[in-house]
């Protein structure tokens, strides 16, 4: 596990437990589970080249539109649902939140804090768009769709009834306690049905 995100998720994994990877990329959080943790699992990207660079690694992928749904998996067939650094990127979230909490005991959710102080500075003092290391595009070849904040996403989660296990929000790789919705750059969530 050589990313501090990878470290976290894995410790929100159960130990040969079954995760669903969602929007994999190029598979290397699922094989550094499979490694670490010894899950089984499976990745789901819609990318050719990152379902390419999957196979290369040995992890089970499947080339699928996220926004299509989960309709091919069970209720229940997946001890962890995990969606890291893509909900930003998805135009129907409640969908996709539902669907994963469906086929998942639990799921983590990873994202940008779009809230985050720096980023705030760059679009209120300089005018424009942020550029970071968690968003690292310019305004007009971005992939996010969204922009929100961990204050957001915790009122997404409580008026839905969806129970939060687990939060931890960082900056520069360390662990934000104090006005994490301004000091954090990255939020991970680890949430089930209520």
């Amino acid at each position: 596990m050589n990313r501090s995100d990878f470290s976290i998720i894995a410790g929100w994994v159960k130990e040969g437990g079954r995760v669903l990877d969602l929007g994999c990329g190029d598979g290397a959080l699922l094989a550094s589970l499979e490694e670490a943790r010894h899950v089984r699992g499976y990745g789901i990207d819609i990318a050719d080249d990152n379902v390419l660079a999957c196979v290369k690694r040995g992890v089970n992928v499947i080339q699928s539109d996220l926004e299509s749904g989960l309709a091919g998996f069970a209720d229940r067939s997946f001890d962890t649902v995990i969606l890291s650094q893509t909900l930003q990127q998805i135009h129907r979230v409640e969908t996709i939140i539902n669907e994963m909490l469906r086929v998942g005991r639990e799921v983590i959710v990873t994202f940008p804090n779009f809230a985050y102080w720096r980023h705030r500075v760059q679009l209120g003092v300089r005018g424009t768009m942020p550029v970071s290391e968690t968003l690292p595009y310019e305004w007009y070849n971005t992939p996010n769709v969204r922009m929100f904040t961990v204050r957001e996403f915790d009122r997404f989660c409580r008026d839905r009834g969806i129970a939060i296990i687990d939060r931890e929000v960082q900056s520069d790789e360390r662990k934000v306690t104090f006005a994490p919705n301004l000091f954090g750059q990255l939020a991970f969530y680890r949430i089930r049905q209520a």
